[in-house]
């Protein structure tokens, strides 16, 4: 009985802590986004609803048509919070100018073919921030997302307009969350996206060595089992990412995977991507690696806190892995950008974490 409780205990917090902080030819909307924007305004603007990009916080509110657009009277600053909203705003006005030049902005993970095999791939998507110069280096961001909260906004946005300021291309991953996230579909998913990102480097103006991802929450569980060895990226023949950005990352869903289990694959008995623990995927090979949390973030004292940050710590250290960690006394679960907080300014050490590390791996071995 105190087992089944802690998990519930463990689901709720989880729950808790993410619900907190192609248009008509010729018809072209406005970059006017602002904090006080309502979601309903930014849905009905054309460039916005042309780009194809995913505007809904819960997979309830569009996909599952329980409680039909719940936020469309919320404010942007309402839904994303005032950590991240001036770069969410700032990302969306961009992604509005990027839209009206005639740049496709959304791209489709799998043919039409596979999506009528599985309907639930139709959901898997990548949105495309061009980097000003050819040849950039690229980041794919994966939000956090607990099962039912979709952070394409305060995760994917935000991050891609930082990022782009800085000179690199970045693609937002929506991946399979909630029930459609069964066999593995995340990170599924997140192969995929490299595999097109990849065969389309020139189109897309990047570089397909030294690429980074970044994960939020349990996105960063995924992208960090991505760089390991058993069930990522060498499955999928693409480069291994040049390093790992991670912010408040889940490195151990400790005692969720039975809820986990018992939700996504209830008649499964082969491991799931969330049965992996970061910290376990960390061989000599696995890229550098940046990453922070919070010592008051709720969400990783309730997944046991010694064995979220602290064990991944020990394994890169074990490991001989390049890393970097921040510990910051007042940064809460799901703040994004950070601003703010202890961790403001977070992204750009990442950034240049990024380039320290890759600029060393293109040196030639004395």
């Amino acid at each position: 009985m105190k087992n089944i409780l802690r998990r519930l205990a463990v689901l709720f917090c989880l729950m808790l802590a993410l619900a907190l902080p192609a248009f008509a030819e010729g018809e072209k909307g406005e970059a006017n986004i602002t904090p006080q924007t309502t979601m309903k305004e930014l849905r009905e603007n054309p460039s916005i609803k042309g780009s194809g990009i995913y505007t809904y916080v819960y997979v309830w509110e569009r996909d599952c048509g329980l409680l039909k657009s719940s936020k469309d009277n919320d404010t942007m600053l309402d839904v994303i919070g005032k950590e991240s909203i001036n770069s969410c705003v700032a990302g969306m006005n961009f992604l509005i100018d990027t839209y009206n030049t005639g740049t496709q902005i959304t791209y489709k993970l799998y043919t039409p073919e596979e999506i009528a095999e599985d309907k639930t791939r139709d959901h898997a998507e990548l949105y495309y921030f061009p980097a000003d110069k050819p040849n950039a280096k690229y980041a794919v961001v994966l939000s956090g997302n607990a099962l039912f909260y979709s952070g394409e906004m305060r995760g994917g946005v935000s991050t891609a307009w930082e990022l782009h300021q800085k000179g690199y291309a970045v693609f937002a991953l929506r991946y399979r969350i909630g029930s459609e996230a069964k066999d593995n579909a995340p990170i599924q998913d997140l192969g995929r996206a490299i595999q097109l990102i990849t065969a389309n480097a020139e189109k897309f103006g990047v570089q397909t060595e030294d690429y980074a991802l970044l994960g939020y929450s349990s996105g960063g569980q995924i992208a960090g089992v991505f760089c390991g060895q058993e069930v990522g990226y060498p499955r999928y023949n693409v480069p291994r990412p040049g390093v790992l950005l991670l912010a408040y990352p889940i490195n151990n869903f400790y005692e969720a995977k039975p809820i986990y289990r018992w939700l996504i694959d209830t008649y499964s008995e082969d491991l799931r991507y969330y049965d992996y623990n970061i910290s376990g995927c960390v061989t000599p090979d696995f890229p550098p690696t940046y990453f922070w949390y919070g010592l008051n973030d709720i969400l990783l004292m309730a997944f046991n806190y010694y064995e979220q940050g602290p064990a991944l710590q020990k394994a890169l250290a074990r490991n001989g892995v390049p890393y970097h960690e921040s510990v910051y006394k007042r940064a809460f679960h799901g703040i994004g950008i950070a601003e703010g907080t202890d961790a403001e300014g977070w992204l750009n050490d990442a950034a240049a974490f990024w380039e320290e590390q890759t600029a060393q791996a293109q040196q030639p071995a004395a």
